[in-house]
């Protein structure tokens, strides 16, 4: 029986594409092609269906919401004329 697992990829920045399955616990890998990352992606979930016995928690999928903040930094940390506000992406 197959399954379909929602996989997270994001980019970090030395440049490597970073895997992770929020459905099984401590399922995630790294690699520098997408080709690669999906490769060992498969590998990984297929080796935590093995440790959970096949059995992995349901869940849903809800949806995802990402927005800019603009979010000023606290006068106590900004000296020197250095940049007093940082962007920030969140999801929720």
């Amino acid at each position: 029986m197959a399954k379909v697992f929602n996989v997270i990829i994001e980019r970090d920045a030395e440049g490597y594409y970073v895997a992770s399955v929020p459905e099984l616990h401590g399922c995630h890998t790294q690699a520098r092609s997408l080709d690669t990352l999906m490769e060992r992606i498969r590998e990984a979930i297929e080796l935590c269906l093995e440790v959970e016995g096949e059995e992995a928690p349901s869940q849903e999928f809800i949806e995802i919401v990402v927005e800019s903040l603009l979010i000023p930094y606290p006068k106590r940390l900004v000296s020197n004329g250095a940049a007093s506000e940082v962007a920030v992406a969140t999801s929720g």
